[in-house]
C-alpha cells in the first residue's frame, strides 16, 4: 500500500472487505493518513472487485500442478506480475455488474 500510495502520487481509495485486519487500528491510521477506506457490506464478496480478481488466480493457478506450497506461492506472484502488465482485465474487474458503483 505505501509503494501504491508514493507511485499514485495523490490520495487513493481502498475497498476492503471487513476483515478484523482491515478494521485494525494500524491499518485505520495508515488509510486516514494516505487514502480513504470503503468498507463492503458483511457477507456481500458479489460487490468486491478484488473477488473478481481473486477468482481470476482461482482460475488460472492449480494447486495439482504444483508440488509445494512455494510453488503455489510462485504461480500466484508470476500471474499477478502478469496482471500488472494487463491493466485491461484488472480494469475489467471493476466493469462487472455488481461492482460497476466502483466507476461513479
Amino acid at each position: 500500500m505505501d509503494r501504491l500510495a508514493r507511485q499514485a502520487g495523490r490520495k487513493v481509495h481502498a475497498i476492503a472487505d471487513r476483515h478484523p485486519v482491515h478494521r485494525s487500528k494500524t491499518v485505520k491510521a495508515w488509510l486516514e493518513e494516505n487514502a480513504g477506506l470503503h468498507l463492503m457490506p458483511g457477507y456481500s464478496p458479489e460487490l468486491n472487485p478484488g473477488e473478481i480478481l481473486n477468482a481470476g488466480i482461482k482460475r488460472h493457478v492449480h494447486p495439482a500442478r504444483t508440488r509445494s506450497a512455494d510453488d503455489l506461492a510462485h504461480e500466484t506472484r508470476r500471474l499477478l506480475h502478469r496482471r500488472q502488465k494487463q491493466p485491461h482485465i484488472v480494469r475489467g474487474c471493476f466493469h462487472a455488474r455488481h461492482v460497476r458503483y466502483t466507476l461513479g
